[in-house]
């Protein structure tokens, strides 16, 4: 019996085989405030002060305080989420080629753009993977991160 048949669960996302490459979705925008700063260091333990002491950080090549990159990732990764086109369906996160381009501001809106690269076929795990070129944009029109990220998606499954 299929984990959908025995839970009542049943998966928004799509399965392995419904992904084409270059297939491409683009989140809302979501502004990054203090408090996720605050919040983030917390969570993590990285209260460096580039982050967290306004003093230091206007000494900075940035001037001011900015996002941990992590930060910024972490959103990336919640704002795919939330379209939902692998919710329920994305059985685990094997990897990633990421690199931080530029800050994210307190007051920045940024969103996450990802794009089907390729996928594999990984049968004995019961689907594939799938391989996607993601970017986070500000409001600017700027890249401030991007890389590709490596995911395994569950088949569909049979009747």
């Amino acid at each position: 019996m299929t984990e959908e048949k025995t839970t009542g669960f049943q998966p928004r996302g799509r399965y392995f085989e419904e992904f084409a490459v270059g297939d491409e979705v683009v989140s809302p925008g979501r502004t990054v405030t203090e408090a996720d700063i605050v919040a983030f260091a917390a969570l993590s333990g990285d209260y460096n002060p580039l982050h967290c002491d306004a003093e230091y950080a206007k000494g900075t090549i940035f001037g001011e305080r900015i996002a941990h990159g992590l930060l910024g990732l972490s959103v990336a990764s919640g704002q795919a989420e939330r379209l939902g086109f692998i919710e329920g369906t994305v059985e685990a996160f094997m990897g990633l080629d990421w690199k931080f381009r530029g800050p994210i501001k307190i007051g920045d809106t940024i969103h996450t753009e990802a794009k089907v690269a390729r996928k594999k076929e990984m049968r004995r795990l019961g689907g594939g993977l799938v391989v996607f070129d993601v970017a986070v944009v500000n409001q600017r029109g700027e890249t401030v991160q991007k890389g590709q990220w490596t995911v395994l998606i569950k088949s569909k499954p049979l009747p």
